[in-house]
C-alpha cells in the first residue's frame, strides 16, 4: 500500500536534491535513480533547463513522497515502482529519485524540476490531477506488483471514464495502450491525415509540431512515442501506412530506409568559393583521400574532427545547391524565406478552414470515442451520466449541421493530411536556412584554421631544411 502526496517548492532546489539522495538514506546511494539528468550534476542541469526556457521566477521544483506499509515491500521493488511512476507520469522532466530505508517504514522520494527539458512548460499541480494521475498511476503500480492499495469511498475520482475503459480491456499502463492504439490506426488507415482523424476517434488529442503528442481527453500532458520508437514519428507512420508496418514490426526493413536518389557518374569538378573551402577543411582533417591528421593541430581543429560529419553534410548541401559564393547563399536564403512564406500563408488558411470546423470535428470525435458510454448508461450502469450527455451533445450538433458524417469525416481527414505536409515541407525549409546560418558562421573560423595550420607545416618544412 502507498500513501503519495506531492509538494511544490518555491526554493531549495539543491537542498531538496542533497535530501533525496542523501547516502546515509539511500544505503550509501544503491537506491537512487536519475532520469533526464547526470549524477553528479542534477542541480546544474535543471538551472540550465530554467535558464534557457526563461523560467526561473516562481516554482522551482515538486517533491512527490510514496510511503509503503511497513512489511510489504522491499526497498529494491519500491525504488523500481518509484522509477516506473516517473517514466511514465514525468516524461520529459529531470528527476531524483532515492529511497529512504531510515525509519520503520520504507518510502521514496521523487523530487524533479518544475520545467519540462523537452517542451519548455512548467508542471501544474491539482487536486484534479493529482487523483487522477498521481494517484491512480501509483495505485495501478502497486496493483501490478500485488501490493494493497487504499480503498476510496468515491473510485471513480481516481481515474478517468476513458482511461477506466481502456483499463478494462487489459491494457494496465497508458504507453502500451497508446502504442496499441497506434499500431491498430495504422494498420486502418489510409493516409496520414485519416491516421489522425481514426487517432481522434479512439478518444486523443493529438500535438502537431517537432513531435507528434498525443493525449487521451480530460489528461494534461501529451506522450511523444516518437522519442523511443521511430515508427510512431510522423515520417515512420507514413511509411507504415504504405503497407510496410509487419515487415518494420519484424526488424525485415528499418522505419525510415535512408536511400539517397540514384545519380549518374560524373567527375568531381574544380570547386570554388565555398566548396573549395569545404573541400580543403576535410581535408585538413583527414577525411578526405589517405591523409593522415596533420602533424600539429590548433585546438578548435582538434574539436572540429569530432564534427566531420556536420562539416560533409554542409559540403553536401553546398554541392546540391549549387552554392559557391556569398552571393549565392543570400539569393538561396532569400528564395527559401519566400517559400517558408508561401507556407506558413497556406498553413494558416488550413487552419482558419479546420478553425470554422472545428466544433464539428470535435462531435465527430466525440460521438465515436463516446459510444460505448452510452450503450454502459443505457444498461444502466451508473456513472455515465456525465459521459452520456456529452454523446448526446456531439450527436446533436452534427445532426443541426446537415452534413453527413462520412462526408465530415473524409473533409477533416483530408485537412489534417494537408497540414501535416505542409509542416513537414515547414521543417524542411527551416532546416534549410539553419545550414546556411552554420555555414555562414563557420567559414571564418574554418579559413582561420586553415591558414594556422599551413603556417605551422611551413615552419616545420623549414626546421627541417635546416636541419639538412
Amino acid at each position: 500500500m502507498a500513501v503519495t502526496k506531492i509538494l511544490p517548492r518555491n526554493g531549495g532546489l539543491k537542498e531538496a536534491i542533497d535530501y533525496v539522495l542523501n547516502g546515509d538514506k539511500t544505503d550509501g546511494h544503491i537506491l537512487t535513480a536519475h532520469f533526464n539528468c547526470d549524477p553528479g550534476r542534477e542541480y546544474r542541469e535543471m538551472m540550465k533547463t530554467k535558464l534557457e526556457t526563461g523560467r526561473l521566477d516562481k516554482r522551482q521544483c515538486y517533491h512527490i513522497i510514496q510511503s509503503f506499509k511497513p512489511g510489504e515491500i522491499t526497498p529494491e521493488l519500491a525504488l523500481e515502482i518509484a522509477k516506473a511512476f516517473a517514466q511514465e507520469h514525468l516524461d520529459g522532466f529531470e528527476v531524483v529519485i532515492g529511497t529512504h530505508v531510515d525509519r520503520h517504514h520504507i518510502h521514496s522520494h521523487i523530487v524533479f524540476n518544475s520545467v519540462n527539458a523537452d517542451t519548455g512548460e512548467k508542471y501544474h499541480s491539482t487536486q484534479q490531477s493529482y487523483y487522477q494521475q498521481i494517484r491512480a498511476i501509483s495505485d495501478r503500480l502497486c496493483r501490478e506488483h500485488g501490493l494493497s492499495v487504499i480503498v476510496q469511498g468515491a473510485p471513480a475520482r481516481s481515474v478517468s471514464y476513458i482511461e477506466w475503459l481502456r483499463q478494462s480491456r487489459g491494457q494496465p499502463t497508458f504507453r502500451s495502450l497508446l502504442e496499441a492504439d497506434l499500431r491498430d490506426a495504422i494498420r486502418d488507415a489510409n493516409d496520414l491525415g485519416h491516421f489522425f482523424l481514426l487517432m481522434e476517434h479512439k478518444g486523443y488529442e493529438i500535438h502537431h509540431g517537432g513531435r507528434l503528442g498525443f493525449r487521451l481527453r480530460g489528461q494534461d500532458r501529451y506522450q511523444y512515442p516518437g522519442r523511443r520508437d521511430p515508427l510512431f514519428t510522423e515520417d515512420g507512420i507514413r511509411a507504415a501506412i504504405q503497407g510496410n508496418l509487419e515487415q518494420i514490426e519484424a526488424g525485415l526493413r528499418p522505419v525510415l530506409p535512408a536511400r539517397p536518389a540514384y545519380q549518374l557518374y560524373r567527375k568531381h569538378p574544380r570547386y570554388s568559393g565555398f566548396l573549395a573551402l569545404y573541400v580543403h577543411y576535410l581535408y585538413l582533417l583527414g577525411k578526405i583521400e589517405k591523409r593522415q591528421y596533420p602533424p600539429r593541430m590548433t585546438p578548435h581543429l582538434r574539436q572540429a574532427v569530432m564534427c566531420f560529419e556536420r562539416y560533409q553534410a554542409q559540403f553536401a548541401f553546398l554541392r546540391e545547391n549549387d552554392i559557391t559564393t556569398p552571393a549565392d547563399m543570400a539569393a538561396f536564403e532569400q528564395r527559401t524565406e519566400e517559400t517558408l512564406g508561401r507556407l506558413a500563408k497556406q498553413r494558416t488558411l488550413l487552419n482558419v478552414r479546420k478553425k470554422k470546423r472545428q466544433s464539428l470535428y470535435a462531435a465527430l470525435a466525440d460521438a465515436e470515442a463516446l459510444e460505448p458510454s452510452r450503450a454502459l448508461y443505457e444498461e444502466g450502469l451508473t456513472g455515465m451520466e456525465q459521459e452520456f450527455e456529452q454523446y448526446m451533445k456531439a450527436v446533436k450538433l452534427l445532426e443541426d449541421s446537415g452534413v453527413p458524417q462520412e462526408a465530415l469525416k473524409k473533409e477533416k481527414a483530408e485537412v489534417y493530411e494537408q497540414l501535416s505536409e505542409v509542416n513537414r515541407k515547414i521543417r524542411a525549409e527551416r532546416e534549410k536556412l539553419e545550414l546556411c546560418r552554420e555555414i555562414c558562421q563557420q567559414t571564418p573560423v574554418m579559413e582561420q584554421d586553415i591558414q594556422k595550420t599551413e603556417e605551422h607545416q611551413k615552419e616545420v618544412r623549414e626546421h627541417e631544411h635546416r636541419r639538412r
